[in-house]
């Protein structure tokens, strides 16, 4: 393939990949603009439900069968199931309508990811190469997270909040057709069997999972019949699924890749990561404006997207310089030491020092295995499994940021109930009042109308609960030590020589 060539290619995926991650930065932006058009307040937290209980549920589905029928045929497809959605979502007429084609998206967004990391390990024989690219394309996530709301702002602001979906058009046409003419696809010789049950099982397990996970202790008790009824299908269906797993001719997910220590260790590794990531992403803002005072939650979020963008691509030139399993705990490492600083922050921490902790995790905890799990994997496996384990990575990391934020929510709001509860009597805080005190949307709408006492009253609180979730992130920290350790000592590998490359290349069935 010629260089040429190769760069066209190489564009029109990190185009399909930005359009992908700007999404959800971009939507949570004119989410405002949204309500006050089309109303639906009450459903507004399923037009980000939807999307990743979508891309999360089809994103193993996308992988196996871009090994099984090819890359750029599924790529294809997940795009324009993308743009499909986008055009949908931009003439959404209410909140239903609007989710619904947002769970559209969320399915094309579920080949984008794991497919483009594929097609890059596919056509560049030289590891050194794919690794660099890879940590260019985890990167895009991170430019996506800092240049998504004020895209979304200025959309919103100029064009109205429909074009925040329709701006999706011409980047994914311009990525379809490029990769269309520029990627030639290799035909396998035999027709493979699609695993249907298994599929859908997968799906199914999924779907209860996380709705599970989203729900609970927050729209409904741990206890609750319908948490407790949604655990119990994700478990019944799980054990169905790996039982026809086991016996599928064409398993939708190869069970024998578990065996592998660097894929079981990469998992382990990445749901950890997604855990400390989305705890992160879903309190820092609260701590930011309704602890600190701040303004907004940018001067927070901010600098930690930029230097996870920096991390991910930086992990990406230098990981061949250190074994998988040294990046793995490096990173863990990191992740424990600010998640513990978090964990003692004081109430009236100046806006440099929390800086200085979101670069820190950023750059250290979440950026390198952004761009190193992706390759871990890629290398450990045989060639005909890349797709599918490209697309476990992005799973188990988005499994992982669901459960981290759900339990975090537990530990936090219950922390803050309870500590209110403690001190109520003492702060002239009513009975009465307690509940609607424990919500921390309160303070930030009415802090500035509360008495004085009150206010820093509920603001320490606060502070100290979070505070406490911390030491959650803290647990998945230790936990994915144990996933380095288990990982054992794979170095990346070195360039393999062409004469040596093309017996491989030949048997590969599909770019």
């Amino acid at each position: 393939m010629g260089n040429k060539k190769a760069g066209f290619i190489i564009l029109a995926m990190a185009l399909g990949l930005l359009m992908s991650a700007l999404d959800n930065t971009v939507t949570s932006a004119a989410i405002s603009h949204i309500i006050s058009d089309i109303n639906g307040f009450d459903k507004i937290s399923w037009v980000f439900t939807a999307y990743m209980l979508a891309s999360t549920s089809t994103m193993l589905v996308f992988g196996k069968m871009s090994d099984m029928f090819g890359r750029k045929l599924f790529y294809l497809i997940g795009i324009s199931i993308f743009l499909i959605g986008s055009a949908l979502c931009g003439t959404a007429q209410d909140m239903t309508q609007l989710i619904i084609y947002r769970a559209i998206q969320g399915i094309g967004s579920g080949a984008i990811f794991p497919i483009s990391f594929t097609i890059i390990y596919t056509i560049f024989a030289d590891p050194k190469q794919a690794a660099k690219l890879s940590g260019v394309f985890a990167g895009i996530f991170g430019l996506s997270s800092v240049a998504g709301p004020q895209i979304g702002t200025l959309l919103a602001d100029t064009w109205g909040w429909r074009w925040c979906f329709y701006v999706n058009l011409p980047l994914g046409v311009l990525s379809f057709l490029v990769l269309f003419f520029a990627l030639k696809e290799s035909r396998s010789d035999r027709k493979p069997k699609i695993d249907y049950v298994g599929t859908l099982f997968l799906i199914i397990s999924t779907v209860s999972l996380m709705l599970a996970l989203e729900f609970g202790g927050k729209d409904y008790a741990w206890g609750s019949w319908q948490i407790v009824s949604l655990i119990g299908v994700a478990i019944v269906v799980g054990f169905l699924f790996i039982q026809v797993e086991r016996r599928a001719s064409e398993p939708i997910l190869p069970l024998p890749l578990f065996k592998n220590r660097m894929v079981l260790g990469t998992v382990l590794a990445c749901l950890c990561q997604g855990a400390i990531m989305f705890a992160a992403i879903a309190y820092l803002p609260i701590f930011s404006t309704a602890v600190l005072g701040q303004a907004n939650s940018n001067g927070l979020l901010t600098p930690m997207m930029f230097s996870l963008m920096v991390g991910a691509v930086g992990f990406g030139f230098l990981q061949r310089f250190f074994s998988f399993r040294t990046v793995f705990a490096f990173s863990m490492a990191m992740g424990i030491i600010v998640s513990y600083l978090l964990s003692i922050v004081g109430h009236d921490a100046s806006k440099l020092y929390m800086i200085f902790l979101m670069v820190v995790l950023g750059l250290g905890a979440i950026g390198p295995l952004m761009s190193v799990a992706q390759n871990a994997v890629a290398q450990s496996v045989d060639r005909k499994y890349i797709g599918v384990s490209s697309s476990i990575v992005g799973f188990w990391r988005n499994i992982g940021g669901v459960l981290g934020a759900s339990i975090m929510a537990t530990i936090v709001n219950n922390n803050y109930t309870s500590l209110i509860q403690d001190g109520a009597a003492s702060h002239g805080i009513p009975a009465d009042k307690i509940a609607s005190m424990g919500n921390p949307e309160q303070l930030i709408r009415a802090g500035s109308s509360l008495p004085q006492e009150v206010a820093s009253f509920l603001r320490d609180s606060l502070g100290t609960a979070i505070n406490h979730g911390f030491v959650l992130c803290i647990a998945f920290g230790a936990l994915g030590l144990l996933a380095a350790v288990i990982a054992g000592p794979l170095k990346f590998a070195m360039p393999v020589k062409p004469q040596e490359a093309m017996p491989e290349q030949a048997a590969t069935p599909s770019v």
